[in-house]
């Protein structure tokens, strides 16, 4: 089949399962799970895929509640494309990311790129990944270290937004607990004993402060005082001061985190109390592949999708992904997407968005765009190799510290 043919192979495939898959998302924004617990949403999409022909799913693939679908000859020397998804939702607010969103477009995908590929089997391979506890715990990062994008060529998702970003500017960020030790003592009556915890957490939040004028434009900190004692007649012998610090590229990150982390020792140093340091989760800054975004922008833009062109938006510094790291792996893109909404994601009023009927026409051609491009990167091995080399060059781009 030529290349048209197969992209209005996909439009027809999107559109004839377009009731079950909203009834899918539906399910999921209907029953938030947080990350690591998403056993309803992995069950409820296992399930769908089975029933939507896909005879090879594995289920719990690494991760508890992580899965892999995958479709087409496994001795093809085709591209091997990977659309990803996400399924956790935030404590309290449910879906206010909108990742029922996001498994809906990767699944959409995934039964559009499947249907090409029966059609057209040395197109390549398939793989529908789900991929859980994206706010939390880094599920991507996890599933990278245990080997689950070996062998894999491209990937692709796409998030739910305010906007239609085609290239979203997500950074590096590293998370950072301070815990300081100092001693207990009472008060009022031996103040002269104790060693204050408290004041070692605020002399540390202090001084990192002290740090934003001389702060690069694009590095962002943000801090909690996490443990500050218990009773005000205690002197507190433990606390703790939770940072989130942020960069445009990884290279940048070290010398921040650098800077930070001699704040916290001379705040322990001044006040004599004991200081460990507890490393959290960290993400690379997002690498977009030129080619791949451009063949994306195409495709979108023929089925209606109008793009934010505002540079204010579009060159704005955006979140962090765990998808970030996927990209510093293999070419990928990761465009947010338009659901109606004037409210930012992570907010109550985004949640009602995620499972509106608003959000499903531009969901749908969003999946549609995306299988298209999948279609026109496994069609043609001159534009893989294109991708290659936008892949070398990005990599290139992080080693000398210049933002993407």
């Amino acid at each position: 089949m030529e290349i048209q043919q197969l992209k209005h192979l996909v439009e027809q495939t999107i559109d004839k399962a377009a009731e079950d898959l909203n009834e899918l998302s539906q399910q999921i924004w209907s029953h938030p799970e947080t990350a690591d617990k998403e056993v309803f949403a992995h069950e409820t999409l296992t399930k769908f895929l089975e029933d939507h022909g896909f005879e090879r799913v594995d289920k719990k693939y690494f991760l508890e509640t992580a899965y892999r679908a995958t479709y087409g000859d496994p001795c093809s020397e085709g591209a091997h494309v990977a659309f990803l998804c996400e399924y956790d939702a935030l404590p309290g607010i449910g879906h206010a990311c909108g990742h029922n969103l996001i498994a809906e477009v990767g699944i959409a995908a995934g039964l559009a790129l499947k249907a090409a590929i029966s059609q057209c089997p040395s197109l390549g391979k398939l793989t529908i990944l789900g991929t859980p506890a994206e706010e939390e715990n880094g599920g991507k990062v996890r599933l990278l270290k245990a080997g689950a994008f070996e062998g894999i060529d491209v990937a692709m998702m796409a998030h739910p937004s305010k906007y239609e970003l085609l290239k979203p500017n997500y950074v590096a960020r590293k998370e950072i607990n301070f815990k300081y030790t100092g001693k207990e003592s009472h008060a009022a009556e031996w103040p002269w004993e104790g060693i204050n915890a408290l004041d070692a957490a605020v002399l540390c939040y202090q001084s990192i402060s002290c740090l934003r004028q001389q702060m690069v434009p694009g590095w962002m900190v943000h801090g909690v005082i996490s443990n500050g004692g218990h009773r005000p007649n205690i002197i507190p012998g433990q606390s703790q001061v939770d940072y989130f610090i942020r960069c445009p590229t990884t290279s940048e990150l070290r010398v921040f985190e650098e800077k930070v982390l001699k704040c916290a020792e001379g705040a322990a140093s001044a006040t004599g109390c004991k200081l460990e340091v507890v490393p959290g989760q960290e993400y690379m800054s997002l690498m977009t592949n030129e080619t791949m975004v451009d063949l994306y922008e195409k495709n979108g833009s023929s089925l209606g999708i109008e793009f934010e062109r505002r540079e204010k938006i579009t060159k704005k510094l955006g979140g962090s992904s765990d998808m970030s790291d996927v990209s510093h792996f293999i070419p990928a893109i990761h465009p947010e997407f338009r659901i109606g909404t004037d409210f930012n994601s992570h907010t109550q009023e985004f949640t009602p968005a995620a499972g509106s009927s608003e959000a499903q026409q531009n969901t749908l051609s969003v999946a549609k765009a995306l299988a298209m491009t999948a279609i026109d990167i496994m069609a043609d091995q001159r534009i893989m190799s294109k991708i290659c080399e936008d892949f070398k060059a990005g990599q290139e781009r992080e080693k000398n510290n210049i933002p993407m």
